[in-house]
């Protein structure tokens, strides 16, 4: 048996009023488990004459690539992120300058012999006043950090969950962070879980990516109903890449570029995950994100959860959905009306950074936070990706 850990705050009220009030903690079989995943997965539909509109994608073109030293890999991997921000902070990151983007979106690259390279980019004809997220004023008080009242996790089981699409694109980092797949050899996770500002972290010299794969010696026997565990697959990693918007600063501005693309030695045999531009929110089924990740507190477990969007800024999506260390670098995904394919599809609009604190008229709120793909990081994500920004031009 499974044990489910269910929100009811984040449930809705049909489904709510079936659980008692007096316990957070049900126990499903697999069957139960998958009846609620996909009850969920079609609640609050957005309507699909609301489609998901395809973004023109700005020119993204590398200038000039110098080598610097090689890193010292001295660092130490942090899981939990968290950080400050005010009304200045979210000022400065409404209305960036020019020259502050391409300084930021420029990039790192380091390969497994130590090599390091810095990449200078333009972005022509790019306008930042164009590209302003109308932003709101958080309307919630001061919680628990992290987890936010009622447990609202799923813990997931069974290679029938976990070898199969959506689950097993979620993957370990090695430094003890989560990965997804977004092509076949990349991974994107959190920049923080690979370099703290400073320097890489020291397991990212030697930096692997693990994938659940199923133990062929294991077994269900007849008396236990508790599925077999599933053993961990890892593969090297090839070239890691950063933005410089991460790396140059230790300031509240450095979540908005906590992301890394990671390229693997060998291609995956897995189903992946395409990245979008984050939509308005009015494109997002149900208003609702949804992750899995390797979080710290449930070891050998992986985590799924889902919840409404509260607020978001030019680079962050704030959001209460529960999240421990660990978890940081998993892939943000939505679910948005595709006209042409007349159905729903799941895409990666950000990726899971940690936590944040803001101060706003005199008052403290917090919220976990997530790494939204705009225009510019999905021009520079795909291109890390694909190589040329001429496959690059809409999402």
């Amino acid at each position: 048996m499974a044990a489910i850990f269910l929100s009811r705050n984040s449930m809705d009220p049909p489904l709510a009023s079936a659980f008692s009030h007096r316990s957070s903690i049900y126990t499903m079989n697999q069957l139960q488990i998958l009846a609620i995943v996909l009850y969920f997965a079609k609640l609050g539909a957005t309507d699909p004459n609301t489609p998901w509109h395809r973004h023109k994608i700005p020119t993204f073109l590398p200038q000039e690539t110098l080598k610097l030293d090689k890193p010292r890999f001295s660092a130490k991997a942090t899981l939990e992120l968290m950080t400050h921000c005010n009304a200045e902070c979210l000022w400065k990151e409404a209305h960036p300058t020019l020259e502050d983007l391409k300084e930021n979106l420029s990039y790192e690259t380091v390969y497994t012999n130590g090599t390091r390279t810095l990449t200078v980019v333009d972005i022509p004809d790019f306008d930042p006043s164009t590209h302003v997220l109308k932003q709101h004023t958080p309307a919630r008080s001061r919680r628990k950090r992290q987890i936010f009242g009622v447990d609202g996790r799923f813990d997931i089981s069974g290679k029938t969950f976990l070898l199969n699409f959506p689950f097993s694109t979620t993957v370990r980092i090695s430094t003890g962070c989560t990965g997804v797949l977004v092509s076949d050899r990349h991974v994107l996770t959190a920049a923080h879980c690979i370099h703290d500002g400073n320097d890489y972290v020291k397991g990212a010299k030697k930096l692997k990516v693990g994938f659940l794969k199923e133990n062929p010696k294991a077994q269900l026997t007849k008396r236990s109903k508790i599925p077999p565990k599933l053993l961990t697959r890892w593969l090297r990693v090839k070239r890691t890449q950063v933005p410089k918007g991460w790396i140059r600063s230790q300031n509240e501005l450095s979540m908005d570029y906590d992301y890394a693309l990671l390229e693997l030695k060998r291609p995956h045999d897995r189903p992946h995950m395409e990245i979008t531009v984050m939509p308005t929110t009015d494109q997002v089924a149900g208003n609702r994100i949804h992750f899995s990740g390797f979080d710290s507190d449930r070891p050998g477990h992986l985590v799924y959860r889902f919840c409404p969007i509260i607020n978001e800024t030019p680079h962050l999506i704030y959001q209460h959905c529960d999240a421990q260390p660990g978890s940081s670098g998993s892939g943000v995904y939505a679910k948005l009306w595709l006209p042409e394919k007349q159905d729903w599809e799941r895409k990666i609009v950000g990726i899971f950074s940690g936590h944040q604190w803001v101060d706003l008229n005199g008052m403290q709120r917090d919220y976990n936070v997530a790494v939204r793909i705009t225009p510019l990081k999905y021009a520079q994500i795909c291109y890390w990706i694909k190589g040329t920004y001429s496959d690059c031009r809409s999402d």
